[in-house]
């Protein structure tokens, strides 16, 4: 099997995992008072995925051609994989998600880039809510103890606002917080991008419209010229 089959493959069955992963690792972060049995069936499943996620490192690191090359440009893969302290950094692979909603939306390259910004924008602020509160909760002086504290600082962070009533203390927390900078200034340069290209679209089609419009209007101008010609040779004709 080759790696480009394999991610074939298993595109869907990680996307699901990703999801089941999501909602284990969001819940006990969102009801801190979740029953004890759930919450160590939540944590039975993120350990699960993210099981499932080393088995499919490794699979495409044994299926791929150039493994050593693999290996260096997937280095943030692994890191996140095997370091405790970036845990909250899996939810990175909810990104995958942002393509299934993709083939479901438009078909215009402006539909699909508006599709991966709204949904990069809601993934990377929930995201960022559940792995800052996650990192922050529970350590000495932390401004954000909740996931509503989690879910103010993502979005004011994000906008580039940056009140700076919340900020993170610990280290992990800090990476989340450069993470989540970082895509929000992407996805800035993607909206404003997106924003100007329809802007000069707009504007493309007004010139055309109105160079259609001129030439419409001389056409016509021919046109009686021409009807006028013709009744005048009519008439000699006659006479």
């Amino acid at each position: 099997m080759t790696l480009e089959r394999w991610e074939s493959r298993s595109e869907a069955a990680l996307q699901a995992i990703a999801v089941v992963f999501l909602v284990a690792y969001a819940a006990p972060i969102i009801w801190v008072d979740l029953p004890v049995r759930l919450a160590q069936t939540c944590q039975i499943a993120v350990w699960i995925t993210w099981a499932v996620f080393g088995i499919d490192y490794l699979a495409r690191l044994g299926l791929s051609e150039q493994r050593w090359r693999w290996f260096y440009t997937n280095l943030p893969s692994l890191v996140i994989l095997i370091l405790p302290m970036l845990r909250p950094l899996r939810l990175l692979r909810l990104v995958t998600l942002i393509g299934v909603l993709n083939r479901t939306g438009s078909h215009s390259l402006r539909g699909k880039v508006a599709v991966y910004a709204t949904g990069g924008v809601v993934l990377l602020v929930v995201c960022g809510a559940l792995a800052i509160t996650d990192a922050e909760r529970g350590q000495p002086d932390a401004m954000i103890q909740g996931f509503g504290d989690g879910l103010w600082w993502a979005v004011t962070t994000i906008t580039t606002v940056g009140y700076g009533d919340t900020f993170p203390l610990t280290t992990t927390g800090r990476i989340v917080a450069a993470c989540l900078m970082a895509g929000g200034m992407a996805l800035l340069g993607v909206v404003t991008a997106m924003l100007a290209s329809w802007l000069v679209e707009q504007v493309d089609d007004s010139k055309a419209q109105s160079a259609a419009n001129v030439q419409i209007v001389e056409l016509e101008r021919k046109i009686d010229e021409l009807a006028e010609e013709i009744r005048r040779e009519g008439g000699r004709c006659a006479s």
